[in-house]
């Protein structure tokens, strides 16, 4: 084969091989080889601005195979049309493209070298960690590990990234073994049998304390009147009641509503406002709801909200990490703001904030907010004894982002060692454990209510304590790695 074609093959490649790891194939066993034929073509490149190209070709290829439902929930419910649909996600996918190019350039640099598994690992995970910061933060490699237990491990103690940088570390090693080069610089792979040494996650195994879910079913076109809002909320408070006084089963910890797309307006409604405080004080447990609120200057802000056990407004959370198009447009993409008066400009929030409801806190978090590994942590540092993720995958229609955001909540809980707990409002509707394992799970694509088990948790992972210094480590080294691999080897004549 031809560079060219190496280069090609190995881009188009690698990109296959990472979208699989993940919904809908979750085919979570090729992680460790994923980024092989990517670092196979690198190494045979030596020009640094090919890498860069053939490496984003890679990652915009990825981008477009595991996000391209981003296009059809703009066409749904963003008011765009088809061209202008697959125009955005286009330009998505170039822009989030970037960073794999950034990371096959830099990994060129180092692969001729002793120390290119850490190396080309470090670069990886460092380049991995910018995505929250430069704009999307979505699945990482190292979610591929949720149903994986030895790499699993990690992840209390190093966060997801620990897991990337595994499975980034393994690739490399395979890619040398490839190339043939010198066995001696495998050895760096000797230390990961030290995996063992870590405790596996785990979980209670008999949870004493349960939650009453409410899954709304909303559709998000629907199109509201005043009776059909007035009917909407007394059939959902009579669904709610019914599974929380049901005599035969146990008093439930907390009553939980999803996001969902309806016009309830705790502040601004009266007669909301009075239902879901008799929901809370009928029910006899706190309660936590979605809803709007506004800033001073009278912006819209996600929040969620929190009515004590006699229904009084007990606190409010405000979502700090937006949903780029649905609740604010990037800049760049504002022309999107100009086709469609639906999408949305709220303000965000000011960070993470515990909510306290009696004895116990609460760690509430919304949708989108579950691809933030540091955001979520902050409320397990604060005192969050449970996590709850109110979401509404409604948006995603019956595509593969479903099972991609369910599988970034069930990672932020092992991170957490906490039970987290995800209303949604057509599904799906979980409790899933320290251990990252779904235990129960309401049937998607209908209005119902059910039971969530869990267990307060109050002991502190060493990822909730020190959150994403490994990962900003991993950047911090890996360019280092990289400009030091540009000095001239040293040979002296003989």
């Amino acid at each position: 084969m031809t560079r060219w074609q190496i280069c090609l093959a190995g881009s188009v490649l690698s990109a296959l091989l990472l979208a699989a790891l993940f919904p809908p194939l979750n085919l979570a066993a090729l992680a460790p080889t994923a980024l092989a034929p990517l670092l196979y073509a690198m190494a045979h490149e030596p020009c640094g601005r090919r890498r860069f190209l053939w490496s984003w070709l890679c990652g915009f290829l990825y981008w477009l195979l595991v996000c391209h439902w981003i296009r059809d929930t703009l066409a749904a419910f963003g008011g765009l049309s088809g061209p202008l649909s697959w125009l955005a996600v286009i330009l998505f996918a170039i822009a989030k493209g970037l960073h794999t190019a950034a990371f096959g350039w830099l990994a060129g640099m180092v692969m001729n070298r002793a120390w290119a598994i850490p190396a080309v690992a470090a670069l990886w995970t460092g380049i991995e960690r910018t995505h929250g910061p430069l704009g999307f933060a979505w699945l990482t490699l190292g979610n591929a590990g949720i149903s994986l237990p030895l790499p699993l491990r990690a992840a209390p103690l190093l966060g997801v990234y620990g897991i990337s940088f595994i499975f980034a570390a393994l690739a490399c090693g395979l890619t040398l073994a490839m190339l043939k080069r010198d066995r001696r610089r495998l050895a760096w792979l000797l230390a990961l049998p030290l995996l063992w040494l870590l405790p596996s996650p785990q979980a209670n195994p008999q949870p004493g304390e349960q939650a009453v879910a409410m899954q709304t079913n909303i559709p998000g076109d629907f199109t509201w009147t005043m009776e059909e809002k007035d009917r909407a909320i007394r059939h959902l408070s009579v669904m709610t009641l019914a599974e929380s006084l049901e005599p035969s089963k146990e008093k439930p910890s907390l009553v939980l509503w999803p996001e969902a797309p309806a016009p309830f307006y705790y502040y601004e409604d009266p007669e909301f406002r009075l239902r879901v405080s008799e929901v809370a004080r009928l029910s006899s447990a706190p309660f936590v709801l979605a809803g709007v609120s506004y800033t001073a200057s009278k912006q819209p802000l996600n929040s969620a909200l929190l009515l004590g056990a006699r229904g009084q407004l007990s606190g409010r959370y405000d979502k700090s990490r937006l949903v780029p198009f649905g609740e604010f447009v990037p800049a760049g993409f504002r022309w999107i703001e100009k086709i469609s008066s639906e999408a949305g400009d709220y303000a965000p929030g000011p960070g993470a904030k515990v909510l306290i409801t009696g004895d116990h806190t609460l760690g509430v978090f919304i949708c989108y907010e579950s691809a933030f590994p540091d955001y979520v942590r902050q409320f397990a540092a604060s005192g969050a004894e449970v996590l709850v993720n109110l979401t509404n995958d409604g948006y995603y229609g019956d595509s593969a982002a479903r099972g991609q955001h369910l599988l970034l909540a069930r990672m932020r809980a092992v991170e957490n060692g906490r039970w987290l707990l995800r209303p949604s409002n057509d599904g799906v509707t979980a409790s899933i454990d320290p251990a990252g394992r779904v235990w129960d799970r309401l049937p998607e694509y209908q209005r119902t209510a059910g039971r969530l088990r869990f267990t307060w948790e109050r002991a502190l992972t060493p990822y909730s304590r020190f959150g994403d210094w490994f990962a900003w480590l991993c950047l911090a080294a890996g360019l280092a790695a990289a400009a030091a691999a540009q000095i001239p080897t040293y040979r002296p004549n003989r």
